[in-house]
């Protein structure tokens, strides 16, 4: 029997121990579906804090909420682990590591790499590996794969891709705190470096994924991830832009995207804010167009785009300024207190956040800050900062106490009540304050 058979039948058998490289936002609920569809899971992190949180069942991803991590403690058929050199033991291994951009724009694939050495130096034949990390077209093939082979032939080890080692890419699809669509609910692209990779993957994502849809190549699958979300930066990019534009005129851009989209055919909403957060849309566009420079075909459009989106937080502290001295306050000395440090509403995500730009920002230009967010009691180091802030209780008296509330994130637990009855000047990015815009016409700013 040959390997991709044998390890075609662990799977449809629900026996093939499947390894997870990164149980954060992507490899945990990838873990989750998986070992939901009867198949044993061993996790691999860096972060022993991440191990110890599972073994005890405790969460430290709050959108999932805590039944996954009671789940997963509980079970014997769920591991996690810091020992990468235990990667042999398992037959498939699911790379789910950050993909950042360097100081300069261009992609840094050390986590990628860094996780290809692993498992090359740990490698036994007939092992799947697919990465899921977001990144341009050929890394898998051309830089994930060798490197992956070169370390283990370092320690040994010889296999031949498509026959005693098999390589895909199934990009992450990911959307925390959504309440419509799940790891389980969302589609599965899957592109093989060949195509019984392509077949050995789509039957292991199938164990737990309702939906696996394979396409001709890796590279088909790392472009259309990059489409997807291409796709929406260049759309928020327009309405960001439009929000300039129409603030400038005294029109209200949320009445004219509300209003556009009354149009049952050929228009899809996109809303403005700012600046972009996240993983994957402030980063993935930037991965195409390093990759295009390569081949020598410039990108301006969605580099136009990236301006645009990594331009807003600057528009809205000039806008907080300009509101702020309307006041007869200068920024230097004013009290400023930003609401939500998520990149977007009711999760606990500060991936990319916007909010942490505004705040250094505006601490730069001499202002004092504080943040209030329920979500997220206080601020630990991240890739660009370290703020060392504790959130701020929003009670009526702190509320009055401050010179301006610039609404960055709009979770659904403030009490925008509060906010409009206490409030001396609001400046509001998202278009929270709308219902009760007629009583602070006067402290209100739209930014």
């Amino acid at each position: 029997m040959s390997c991709a058979d044998a390890l075609l039948e662990k799977i449809e058998r629900g026996d093939a121990l499947v390894g997870i490289i990164g149980l954060g936002y992507v490899g945990l609920p990838l873990a989750q579906v998986l070992h939901g569809g009867g198949l044993p899971v061993l996790g691999f992190d860096i972060d022993p804090a991440k191990i110890e949180a599972l073994e005890r069942g405790e969460s430290y991803l709050r959108h999932l909420g805590d039944e996954v991590f009671h789940e997963l403690a509980q079970s014997d058929r769920f591991e996690a682990t810091t020992d990468f050199s235990r990667l042999h033991e398992v037959d498939a291994i699911l790379v789910c590591v950050p993909t950042p951009l360097g100081r300069h724009h261009e992609p840094d694939l050390r986590y990628v790499l860094d996780s290809a050495r692993a498992i090359g130096r740990s490698l036994r034949p007939g092992q799947l590996v697919v990465l899921e990390s977001t990144t341009y077209p050929r890394t898998t093939r051309d830089e994930f794969l060798p490197t992956i082979v070169e370390a283990a032939r370092a320690c040994g080890v010889e296999v031949v891709p498509g026959e005693s080692l098999f390589v895909a890419f199934s990009p992450e699809r990911e959307d925390p705190g959504n309440k419509t669509h799940s790891t389980r609910s969302i589609p599965k692209l899957v592109g093989g470096i060949d195509e019984v990779s392509t077949r050995l993957a789509a039957a292991l994502y199938r164990r737990g994924v309702e939906r696996v849809v394979e396409v001709s190549s890796a590279e088909v699958a790392e472009a259309a991830k990059l489409l997807e979300n291409i796709f929406r930066a260049v759309n928020i990019a327009m309405v960001n832009e439009l929000k300039q534009v129409l603030t400038e005129l005294d029109i209200d851009v949320w009445e004219v995207i509300r209003a556009a989209s009354t149009k049952p055919f050929g228009f899809m909403a996109f809303y403005p804010g700012p600046g972009l957060g996240g993983h994957c849309i402030p980063i993935d566009p930037f991965y195409l167009t390093w990759k295009a420079r390569e081949v020598n075909r410039p990108t301006r459009f969605i580099e136009l785009a990236g301006e645009v989106n990594t331009r807003m937080p600057e528009w809205v502290i000039e806008r907080t300024a300009l509101a702020l001295n309307d006041e007869g306050k200068a920024i230097r000395g004013s009290r400023i207190l930003v609401l939500g440090l998520a990149y977007k509403p009711d999760i606990d995500d500060t991936r990319e956040s916007p909010s942490f730009e505004l705040i250094e920002h505006l601490r730069r230009l001499g202002a004092q800050v504080d943040y209030s967010d329920p979500l997220i009691p206080r601020t630990v180091p991240v890739r660009k900062h370290d703020l060392a802030m504790t959130s701020v209780e929003l009670t009526p008296e702190a509320v009055a106490s401050y010179d301006a509330v610039l609404i960055s994130t709009n979770h659904s637990s403030f009490d925008y009540r509060t906010i409009a009855a206490h409030a001396r000047l609001i400046i509001d990015t998202r278009d929270a304050m709308r219902p009760y815009v007629n009583e602070i016409r006067g402290r209100l700013v739209r930014a």
